[in-house]
């Protein structure tokens, strides 16, 4: 019975992902305009076979409980309380290491500029 269970959740999930990939063809095909028909009667489809899948699910035991708020933020709220296995780092070590650059220095009275504008400006500073 696990295993006929395993291979309706298999079914479930390539269904979900075969049903998003419709969904996101038939918005393209509305983005530019297309009919889109055939792509929605196909989604119809599958959403009756998930159906008739969740029910055999649910029939055989497999039942996966919706949680509510409360319940989904204190399951997150373990997860990141969790400390990493012993030696995690030791086994995954930093694939490249940061490297600083030397700060630089402003230079507090710079010499005369190639362009105009700051030729101007050191000309200007020189006849004070």
């Amino acid at each position: 019975m696990d295993n006929k269970l395993n291979e309706i959740r298999r079914k479930i999930r390539f269904l979900r992902s075969e049903m998003l990939s419709a969904e996101d063809n038939i918005r393209k095909q509305l983005n530019r305009d297309e009919d889109c028909s055939e792509a929605a009667m196909r989604l119809m489809a599958m959403r009756v076979t998930m159906v008739g899948l969740i029910g055999e699910r649910n029939r055989l035991g497999g039942e996966e409980r919706l949680l509510n708020v409360d319940e989904r933020l204190k399951l997150d709220a373990r997860s990141v309380g969790r400390k990493p296995a012993i030696g995690a780092s030791e086994r995954f070590p930093a694939k490249w290491e940061p490297v600083r650059g030397k700060k630089t220095r402003q230079i507090e009275n710079p010499e005369p500029r190639s362009d105009s504008i700051g030729a101007e400006k050191a000309r200007g500073r020189r006849e004070r």
